[in-house]
Order: structure tokens, then sequence, then C-alpha cells
């Protein structure tokens, strides 16, 4: 188990992942298979259950582990632990702070934090897992976290906390949480764009939490958000997720963009690496609103897309800058794709950790989301 423990630590650091000593040992020192007792989904499909003899390496590694399904899509899960140790980071806990989590999932993150000396809070929708995160705590012997079932756009309305952290992909984030967040806090939330989900830092941007009355907050523009790094999340259900003016178009399924063919050649050699194309993806959708991701025929992994209107066509951009088209209007898309590739070349490759964003309150108007809605390069 110690060599188990030890690989697992290496993996997590082998992508850059920068670990503090405290980070390290709450890695090392919280047994993640007490936070799937009930096993999860291996990468081929199959299911992994506790006695298998390959659980426990399957547990110790550097991948997300999905625990529930419904009708065979993931709905909850233990994220990935690099990802985790790279938003905890983030966060900036210290011992005696408050941190509300939205999204309990396994229990798996809260724990961390509560090795880390955090007094946390989190709130989870779907009530069995909520009770199944709250037993692995248990059975772990985690103190110092409090599992409630409930809807994540509330939080906690009687707590104050210092930090808030969500551990699903959301479109915007609550005023409701600002009414929770003690001057000086902090917000760490993975937040669409573009069909993914990159991870924000988010704060008050006068330092306080709210500002006053909501008209306040709808005049004043209250948050500002640096970008952490790229990810990609189970989706939030309720307010969290709705739709507004500005969303961008869901993901294009398998089979929705047929017959693209080549528009305009290749201009990176080499090809971007996933960071790179992640820094472009990010960029693209600053500038279009039409920016998503769709599953490209002989392609392992989805690719970043500019979909028309009927979501039939659009043009695809490829790590190497060259771009497919298709549909009614694939000029048009084609056009600017090549344009945006263009445009984020003159920039610089600037990337996304560049970018900082302001936000619009927007949504349902009886529970509205800050959502992000400008961004600017500092020069």
């Amino acid at each position: 188990m110690d060599d188990l423990r030890r690989d697992y630590l290496e993996q997590i650091r082998r992508d850059g992942v920068d670990l503090s000593p405290e980070l390290a040992a709450a890695f090392a020192g919280v047994p993640r298979e007490a936070f799937v007792p009930g096993g999860f989904q291996r990468r081929d499909g199959a299911w992994a259950d506790p006695g298998d003899p390959d659980f426990l390496r399957l547990v110790y590694r550097d991948d997300v582990l999905v625990t529930k399904l419904d009708n065979r899509i993931p709905v909850s899960s233990s994220s990935q632990p690099s990802l985790m140790a790279i938003m905890i980071r983030a966060l900036r806990v210290r011992p005696g702070m408050r941190v509300l989590e939205i999204g309990a999932g396994t229990g798996y993150n809260a724990a961390l934090l509560a090795s880390l000396g955090a007094a946390v809070t989190s709130v989870e929708v779907q009530a069995d897992v909520a009770d199944r995160a709250r037993a692995a705590l248990a059975s772990a012997h985690i103190e110092g976290v409090r599992v409630e079932p409930a809807d994540g756009y509330a939080g906690f309305p009687s707590g104050r906390f210092d930090r808030v952290i969500v551990t699903v992909g959301i479109a915007g984030v609550s005023p409701l949480w600002l009414d929770q967040l003690e001057r000086g806090g902090l917000i760490v939330a993975p937040v669409e764009h573009a069909g993914t989900h990159p991870v924000l830092s988010i704060r008050p941007a006068d330092g306080r939490a709210r500002p006053g009355s909501l008209a306040d907050l709808e005049a004043g523009g209250p948050l500002t958000a640096s970008v952490i790094c790229p990810a990609g999340f189970m989706t939030a259900a309720g307010p969290l997720t709705a739709a507004h003016a500005s969303a961008f178009p869901p993901p294009a399924a398998a089979g929705t963009l047929a017959g693209l063919t080549g528009f305009a050649p290749r201009r990176f050699d080499p090809a971007l690496d996933s960071y790179g194309y992640r820094d472009l993806w990010y960029a693209a959708g600053v500038w279009s609103r039409r920016a998503t991701h769709a599953a490209v025929p002989g392609r392992e992994q989805s690719c970043l897309v500019l979909i028309d209107e009927a979501r039939t066509g659009g043009a695809v951009i490829l790590p190497d800058g060259s771009v497919l088209a298709t549909g009614a209007e694939a000029d048009r898309y084609g056009a600017e794709a090549v344009a945006t590739v263009d445009r984020w070349t003159a920039a610089g490759r600037p990337p996304m950790q560049a970018w900082r964003v302001g936000f619009g309150l927007t949504g349902d108007a009886r529970a509205p989301i800050w959502a992000p809605d400008s961004w600017e390069l500092p020069t």
C-alpha cells in the first residue's frame, strides 16, 4: 500500500502539479478506496469492484472514478486527483477556514480539505450521493465535514464561509454564495466556456462579498476572475446551468457534422500540444459564442468547432491550425475559424491564464447567476 501511495503522489506531480507538503500528506493519508466502496466504472465500461485483484491499483491512479450512472450517463464521480490538487492549491486553504463545497461527490475532496484543517460544509443535490459521502467520511474517520442534501444554488444559507469550491460544471456563480462569503474570500469553480469547464479563481472586485442590494450588484459588476487551468466536469443541475443569452451551444455529438472537407491548410508545425490547443480553444470562446466541441471522424479526442445555428454544419479547427468545414454556411464559418487562428497567433498565442474575466447577471430572473461576459488581455 505504501508503494501504491508513493506512486500515486508521483502520478499527481507528473504534469507539473506543485504539491505542498501539507497537500501531499493529505493525498497520502486519506484512503481513496474508502470513498468508492461500491466500486466504479472502468475505462472499458465494465465495473470495478472492491474484491477485484486490481481494484487498489485502479483507485490509486491519477484518473477520474465514475461512481454513478443514469441511463449510462455519468452523474457522480471522484474527480481526477491532479485536477483536485490544482483546485485545492488555488483555494489557498489555511487551518481553521470555513469552506463551502458545492457538489459532495464521493466525499473524497472534502476529506482532503478537512485534512488541511478546514471546516467543510458540502452541499449535494443527489440525496443518495450525499448519504454515501457521509458514510464514507465516517468510515475513513474524517472529522470536520458536514454533508447536506440540497440544491447547490442556495449554498448553505445559515453559514458564513472563507472559501467556496465547486466540483461540478456550472454556467455561472450563484449570488447567494456571495451572501455567504466573508470579506476577502474567493471562489474556485469550473465555469462553462465553449463546451468545456476551465477552472476560474473568482473574487469580489472590491474585496467585499456583496456590495449591497441586488440592484447594486446589477450596476456594479462585482466579480472578476482569472483562469487556473483547462478542465471538463459533469454539469450541475438547476439554475446553475440555466440557459442565458450568451450561453454557448452544447457539444455536437458524433455524426452531427457530416461531410467535413478541407477549408484551410495547417498552420502549426509541429501541431499544438494539448495545452496550446486548449489556449486557442479558450480564445475562440472569447471571440465567438458559437464555439463548442465536436466528435470528428478519425479523431479520438473532441475538437474545437464553430457550429452553425442549425447545428448541422460549421467549421472545425484542428490542433495543427487547419480548418475543416461543412454545411450550408461552410464558407462563412470556415472564414471565421481562419480569422480566429489568425487573431490568436497575432496576439502572441496567449495562454488561457492570461485572460481576465468579468461577469454579468443573467439566467433565470427568479434564480439569476453571475456568468462571464467580458474578457481582456492585460497589456
